[in-house]
């Protein structure tokens, strides 16, 4: 008698273990923020930025308009997407584990250039290295994940990767606001502690064993089984490990060097579409310029250093918060209503910031009222809380799940790209739409967020506790809209659409197959 679906202490260990790769991820986010805030780091790296920061005639949205200054956070995602492809490659090629040691060391490289810089171009090259450390760590964690959770649970084990983003962002925050106290050297102290979450994949790059499925396409069924078998607590797993090996012969019928070529092909637009359409959205939704330069808007604000510093340290509570609701959401409201409720939430936060700065901000009036200021923190903490129970962690779990298995390591890659791309383009502009723009700013994101939820309401499918497999005929063939794209199943063909069957293969797959990669 087979087994239900369940969960076990070694999944659970495995899928903490790995998602916290995300630690580091979060850090970095909001710790340039933090450290370029501090104002012994700009009169070492950015003295004209300094001098511009105390200048009265400036304003308040102008004072940190420098496009050098918003490249020092902004490096960090150009060197990600640049970094995502040959992390696509390494992983179907050496795996899961080999990508994350080499996060892991570019991690570590990138910290003890940025601690030790004492010029403009050694801090850039380290943000540079931990750039490519993110684009290895990204691409890899939700794959890992996703291969070797049960798919009843898949949802609530990719939350660990969210949730240690969110105790990353807090960890930041909290570093940030009390190393600002230990001068002239805090902002090295921010970047030192980097090296703690670099320990943390680096470890998991050892430690984690391959999943059933990378064990399988390099030859090693024996060790899969055994894999396999521990993740699932028992071993009355054949019908599982059968059927992921039929699913593996099939998906290595497509070459390697094809598999990018394959996304572009008709039946794979859902999941190409879904692959660029969701970091997108993610990063316009104005979240990441509210995480990269939360001090600044505060100071925008009228707050002063320490002040803004503190009040980011709410924020990252507020990511942790939605964090972990994430994780007891997720599978069971479902992936879509979360991103609908969720994203109707952030829309009115983000007309309300924007409403707050127009009316407190203007002509001679430099300084909200301690009322307005506590209302705006308020609105953000909302805001952000909304973002990581919903477009934080998801525009990283769905793409990684509805990905067949031939294009999977492709289109995560493609997610990665995309998604960095987004974030240079958000970290090298904001600061200077913030000048241009002023309150519109959050008006202009607002806009975007209305488009989200039309996309979510029609676009967006529930996946909630389906197999990978299993996506094409449960999904995709049903959907209003992405069913157009997918060809009819036949009688006697696979589920695995993105797969010409060849007619000479032999025996024949039988009909319905269903496969569950590393057990999803």
């Amino acid at each position: 008698m087979a087994h239900p679906p369940g969960i076990t202490l070694y999944v659970i260990f495995t899928s903490m273990l790995a998602g916290a790769g995300g630690l580091v991820y979060g850090y970095d986010l909001v710790a340039a923020g933090g450290i370029s805030a501090m104002e012994d780091f700009l009169q070492k790296f950015f003295p004209n930025v300094y001098k511009s920061r105390h200048a009265f005639h400036q304003g308040n949205y102008c004072r940190y308009d420098n496009q050098v200054f918003q490249l020092f956070s902004s490096s960090l995602y150009i060197a990600a997407l640049l970094t995502s492809f040959v992390a696509g490659s390494l992983t179907r090629k050496l795996g899961h584990r080999s990508s994350m040691r080499t996060a892991g060391a570019l991690f570590i490289a990138g910290t003890i250039l940025g601690t030790f810089a004492h010029n403009l171009p050694t801090l850039i090259i380290g943000r540079l290295l931990l750039g490519c450390g993110l684009g290895f760590s990204n691409q890899a964690i939700p794959l890992y994940i996703s291969e070797i959770a049960p798919a009843r649970y898949r949802g609530t084990l990719n939350m660990f990767f969210g949730l240690s983003i969110g105790l990353g962002i807090f960890a930041g925050n909290l570093v940030s606001y009390l190393a600002s106290s230990v001068r002239p050297r805090g902002w090295r102290i921010t970047q030192a502690m980097t090296s703690f979450p670099a320990f943390t994949i680096t470890l998991a790059g050892f430690v984690l064993a391959d999943t059933p499925t990378f064990l399988i396409r390099t030859n090693k069924h024996e060790q899969a089984l055994r894999v396999l078998r521990k993740l699932r607590g028992h071993n009355d797993v054949m019908v599982e490990f059968e059927d992921l090996l039929k699913a593996t012969e099939i998906a290595e019928q497509v070459e390697a060097q094809n598999s990018y070529r394959a996304l572009f092909r008709k039946r794979n637009a859902p999941q190409f579409m879904m692959a660029i359409l969701f970091p997108l959205f993610q990063q316009f939704s104005g979240n990441d310029a509210i995480v990269f330069y939360g001090p600044f808007l505060f100071r925008a604000a009228g707050l002063g250093e320490r002040a803004s510093l503190y009040s980011t340290l709410f924020t990252g509570i507020s990511v942790l918060v939605g964090s972990v609701i994430s994780i007891f959401a997720v599978d069971k409201a479902g992936r879509k209503t979360l991103l609908l409720l969720s994203t109707l939430i952030m829309l009115f936060c983000m007309v309300a910031a924007g409403t707050i700065f127009a009316v407190g901000i203007k002509g001679t009036v430099t300084r909200l009222s301690g009322a307005a200021s506590g209302f705006e923190l308020a609105i953000v903490c909302l805001y952000l809380a909304s973002f990581s129970a919903s477009w934080g962690p998801l525009a990283w779990i769905i793409p990684s799940e509805i990905l067949p298995q031939d294009i999977r390591s492709a289109g995560q890659s493609v997610t990665v790209f995309t998604s960095m791309l987004f974030k240079f383009v958000i970290a090298q502009t904001f600061l200077s739409m913030l000048c241009s723009f002023k309150f519109a700013t959050f008006f202009f994101f607002a806009a975007w967020l209305f488009l989200m939820a039309i996309f979510a309401l029609l676009f967006v499918p529930e996946t909630k506790a389906i197999p990978i497999d299993e996506m094409v005929d449960r999904v995709w063939r049903t959907h209003w809209f992405w069913r157009y794209f997918v060809t009819p199943q036949k009688d006697g063909g696979s589920k695995l659409a993105s797969v010409e069957m060849k007619p000479s293969f032999d025996p024949p797959i039988p009909a319905p197959i269903t496969v569950h990669p590393g057990g999803t």
